[in-house]
């Protein structure tokens, strides 16, 4: 067991590798390439319940299961995690199987080996974001993300798909631009003295404060692209609607969670000094997302959208839980992640369900759909619920905390009045998120049927596992959510002490 415990980061990495690799390469059918992308997706959650309940010690600030290897010149091959990287790294170990469990309609259509290997490998490249201890290796694995969801979508999608996927492309290309810029720009003012993260940011803080705003305004634009934040949102809508049910999953699940990711990650380790004086601003930003992606989900008709720009308005809560500069305004945004990450995925395998059968996503085609797909109805209830909040579900442990957080926000001075309106306005405006949820729900399910839609079948077996893995997991955490509080709260806490 020894190696499992040394290694376990690395061991996760060389599975998808080795798997990836073997899909691409060996001459398997749709049936071998997906029990081999399976087999090694377990494995990896395996891993990371090893990790959870042998490895981690979560009451420890600092980076864990630390691996560093030789690799070019200066720069090493480091892995580690703390508890906020870990929960993206677990997050990730459950969405693989669910997502590669749920590829089976899209792999039987065409290429069902490069299908696999491309999921594979995205999902290696964002779990090596999340584990990346060196910064070169961080920004390598951010940028190699883009390769396989670009073909994903450009393949496997609709039939705008490639005008969506360049878009994604160009988007998020602008916006690693500017984090390498932002990167080179850090190295160059310590020196090059360091690529290891963790040094890096001790060596940040010494900085000047203009330097510091300059880094952080320069890398944390690459990450609100990715989150993504209003204005620099308009690709991800369009790259949900195009993408392949299994895709959006991953894309919402986990995609959008690197951004936010890398915007805490950075704001909180290397420039607390500037994210306090952006705070505000961020408030404002946050409060701007929640209330647009609202205000846009209630007026859209194509089923995939509405959820799609629900994922911009939930993202808001990102921001805005940082605006509070506390512990619980923190603890509330990586729940949020956490907790949005089981939810969307599952509202958009609903959603890709009903389409594979309907042939459509235009609410107008719909009514009546508890009729014939009733255990379809109760699941998409239950999603709903978890994703306005209702409280017993995750989502409403996220958002308390955020609201928490920011109306108790420790900032320090005229600005504080922002935060608190801005927490008032997006308060108010969870009306909106409880009025398209409830409406789209109405609009599907209820009334009645159409002819054309009579003989739709409903969910199967595989569908069910998969919806009931994702909505069991968003209860449990709603009930007890220490199960995930508890891998980051500790080391959040000694980041706010750090600053008092």
């Amino acid at each position: 067991m020894e190696i499992f415990s040394e290694h376990s980061l690395s061991l996760q990495l060389i599975i998808l590798l080795v798997s990836g690799l073997l899909i691409s390469f060996a001459p398997f059918n749709e049936r071998q390439a997906r029990i081999t992308a399976l087999f090694a997706s377990f494995l990896v959650l395996g891993l990371a319940a090893y990790q959870y309940f042998e490895l981690m010690d979560f009451s420890k600030a600092q980076m864990q299961l630390v691996e560093t290897y030789p690799w070019i010149s200066d720069i090493k091959f480091s892995l580690g995690v703390d508890g906020l990287a870990y929960s993206m790294v677990l997050l990730t170990a459950i969405l693989m199987p669910c997502t590669i469990i749920a590829s089976k309609p899209i792999a039987l259509s065409q290429k069902p080996r490069l299908y696999y290997s491309l999921v594979i490998f995205l999902c290696l490249s964002v779990m090596t974001v999340f584990m990346a201890k060196d910064i070169f290796l961080f920004f390598l694995a951010w940028e190699l993300e883009l390769v396989p969801m670009y073909f994903l979508i450009a393949i496997w999608g609709s039939k705008n798909r490639n005008y969506a996927s360049m878009k994604f492309l160009i988007y998020t290309f602008a916006a690693g631009a500017c984090l390498l810029l932002g990167l080179f720009t850090l190295l160059a003012f310590s020196g090059f003295s360091s690529f290891d993260m963790v040094e890096l940011a001790g060596i940040a803080k010494s900085f000047s404060l203009p330097v510091q705003a300059l880094l952080f305004v320069l890398i944390g634009a690459c990450f609100l692209v990715k989150l993504p934040s209003v204005p620099v949102h308009t690709w991800l809508p369009d790259a949900h609607v195009e993408a392949p049910t299994p895709v959006s999953m991953l894309l919402a699940g986990i995609l959008l969670k690197m951004g936010c990711y890398g915007f805490i990650r950075f704001a909180l380790d290397f420039f607390p000094d500037v994210l306090e004086i952006f705070a505000p601003a961020l408030a404002v930003l946050g409060t701007v997302n929640i209330v647009f992606g609202a205000y846009s989900a209630l007026i859209q008709t194509d089923f995939k959208k509405i959820i799609a720009y629900s994922s911009i308005s939930h993202m808001g809560f990102i921001l805005l839980g940082l605006a509070g500069l506390n512990t619980a305004g923190y603890s509330g945004a990586v729940f949020q992640m956490f907790s949005h990450g089981l939810i969307s995925a599952a509202l958009f395998m609903i959603v890709g369900m009903i389409y594979e059968r309907a042939h459509t996503r235009e609410l107008e085609n719909f009514g009546g759909l508890a009729k014939v797909m009733p255990r379809t109805f109760f699941i998409f209830k239950l999603a709903a619920m978890a994703n306005l909040g209702l409280p017993g579900l995750s989502g409403f442990v996220g958002e308390s905390l955020v609201f928490y957080g920011s109306f108790t926000s420790a900032y320090v001075g005229a600005g504080l009045s922002t935060i608190k309106i801005s927490s008032v306005v997006a308060s108010v405006s969870l009306i909106l998120t409880a009025a398209y949820m409830l409406w789209t729900n109405q609009r599907v399910f209820y009334g009645e049927i159409k002819e054309s839609n009579l003989l739709l079948q409903d969910a199967r077996k595989s569908e069910l596992v998969v919806l009931a893995v994702l909505l069991s997991l968003a209860i449990v955490y709603g009930v007890y959510p220490n199960f995930i509080n508890d891998i980051y709260e500790p080391q959040l806490s000694s980041l706010v002490k750090s600053l008092n």
